[in-house]
């Protein structure tokens, strides 16, 4: 016997629950997928808040579903806010409501959260997946706050940027206008072109840089393309005559033809524009739909957690490589900070008795290092407090907002007096596990970066031996390193503070053969 689970998408115009079973042998069977039309995200974009009667709907509504769960003897779920429930000013009242009058605990995620498990339910259809992406692409999330941009290149991501034109968002802030008429199609065509320019002009080179097909993940086109087009690929050409069709149709005549609610088809037009001006941006030739929705990422995420489900991609390189392009993008030093984070990977393995991190941790670690100076694109003055200020304003695709605030107090006490916890946590609202977390990893990248403090790369190797109350460290080194030896002692006092472990460094001097 397999497990059942549900997984549950509190969405901005919709509430979803897709029922699946994990296999013994691996493998996920869908088999439900219940969803209910809640506007929710209408009251908080327009408002800030989401009205008693909506909240009343929302419980109603996640009642049933535990009904339904029960029926199916869902044996556990996962159930998550997106942008209405975590933009809304009164985000912890209504998940204590929906705990008290449903018993259900919903999560709030960050937009990077939600984007990623997305991008996991799309790389989950690995061939179509991969051969894209090997490709010039881009990855068009739309929501109904917002939308999310993934451009790749190679299989590499170059950047993931976030823009407030979700289809709810913009369908309310045109309804002074009809949809099917032309002036509105105008109007809302050069209010998102004006939106999309900036990307355009820093991510595709103003538009020299063509992509080959872009990847859609919403609930209105990939529905039409799957009515369309059962491989559920469309060219540009295709999908013009679509848009005009479209256009010269009521929303009765849609709903007849297609099997969208009216309240569905209203969001049919701003999705169309919109996709109309990325295929104008970018001058890709192919969308691809795969259909996937929130509820299969977060079901993908549960299998891949407990082993139901292998995936071949590697999810973390991505949030690296997206770091790598940011780091390219602020002018950082790559060759040292590669150096940097080579070091600081030795230290954390070779240390792991002392801190008991893990994965994850270090690929915190990691990012920091890539990270480390792109302040100084800004302010070599303050070039710590404005690398913790791009940092903490960038999307790293697959880092909740939490991850990236860690990666950036690394960076920014790598120069400043570190802060300790009843000041952070006044400034930054950190708990202490977060807390010890930062402190572990902010000592572990005090070291590295003092052993590569002259920005000549110099070491060439280096050997971490902890034994006893002492952790000695020996690098190969091509030239002296005199000035690393005079720096490091500031560098290594705050690890001894945090291990109660001396630091110890050596150097071999590696003699030319000439």
């Amino acid at each position: 016997m397999g497990k059942v689970f549900a997984a549950i998408d509190v969405g901005s115009y919709e509430v979803g629950m897709k029922i699946v079973e994990f296999r013994q042998r691996g493998g996920m069977k869908e088999i439900d997928y219940i969803r209910r039309r809640i506007e929710l995200g209408t009251d908080t974009y327009k408002t800030g808040k989401i009205s008693q009667q909506r909240v009343d709907e929302l419980c109603e509504t996640l009642a049933r579903f535990k009904e339904i769960m029960d029926g199916y003897g869902v044996e556990d779920y996962k159930a998550y806010g997106t942008s209405a429930i975590r933009e809304t000013e009164n985000t912890q009242i209504i998940i204590e409501q929906i705990k008290l009058r449903t018993g259900l605990n919903v999560g709030v995620i960050s937009n990077s959260e939600q984007r990623f498990l997305h991008y996991k339910a799309v790389a989950s259809n690995s061939e179509v997946f991969d051969e894209i992406m090997n490709k010039v692409s881009l990855v068009l999330d739309v929501g109904g706050g917002s939308i999310q941009l993934s451009l790749f290149e190679n299989n590499a991501l170059v950047t993931t940027q976030n823009i407030r034109l979700g289809i709810l968002r913009m369908r309310d802030s045109m309804s002074d206008f009809a949809t099917r008429s032309i002036f509105y199609e105008e109007l809302l065509s050069e209010f998102i072109d004006n939106q999309l320019d900036s990307f355009k002009r820093l991510y595709l080179d103003g538009g020299l840089k063509k992509v080959e097909s872009i990847v859609i993940v919403d609930d209105y086109i990939s529905y039409v393309l799957h009515h369309l087009n059962r491989n559920r690929l469309i060219t540009r050409e295709e999908l013009v005559k679509f848009r005009e069709i479209a256009s010269s149709s009521s929303d009765e005549e849609i709903t007849r033809v297609i099997g969208f609610t009216e309240e569905s088809a209203s969001l049919l037009s701003p999705s169309l524009v919109l996709v109309g001006r990325v295929f104008e941006m970018t001058g890709a030739k192919y969308l691809w739909a795969p259909g996937v929705s929130l509820a299969d990422g977060i079901a993908y995420e549960y299998g891949q957690f407990h082993k139901f489900i292998h995936s071949s991609h590697d999810f973390e390189n991505d949030a690296v490589e997206c770091a790598k392009h940011m780091a390219v993008r602020y002018n950082a030093n790559i060759r040292r900070n590669e150096l940097v984070e080579e070091i600081a990977q030795e230290l954390f393995k070779g240390t792991k008795k002392l801190h008991g991190m893990g994965k994850r941790e270090l690929l915190l670690l990691r990012i920091a290092s890539i990270l480390n100076d792109c302040g100084k694109y800004v302010s070599l003055e303050g070039a710590a407090e404005a690398g913790y200020g791009i940092i903490m304003d960038s999307e790293i695709l697959g880092l909740s907002h939490l991850e990236r605030q860690m990666i950036a107090c690394i960076v920014r006490y790598n120069k400043l007096p570190f802060d300790y916890y009843d000041e952070m946590a006044k400034e930054l609202l950190i708990e202490k596990e977060s807390y010890l977390t930062i402190v572990k990893l902010s000592a572990i990248f005090r070291l590295a970066d003092g052993i590569c403090r002259s920005y000549r790369t110099k070491v060439d190797h280096i050997k971490v031996v902890l034994k006893g109350r002492q952790l000695i460290i020996t690098v190969d080194a091509d030239e002296d390193i005199s000035l690393e030896k005079r720096f490091f002692k500031r560098k290594s006092d705050f690890f001894t503070e945090v291990f109660s472990i001396e630091v110890v460094l050596k150097y071999n001097k590696r003699i030319s053969a000439f």
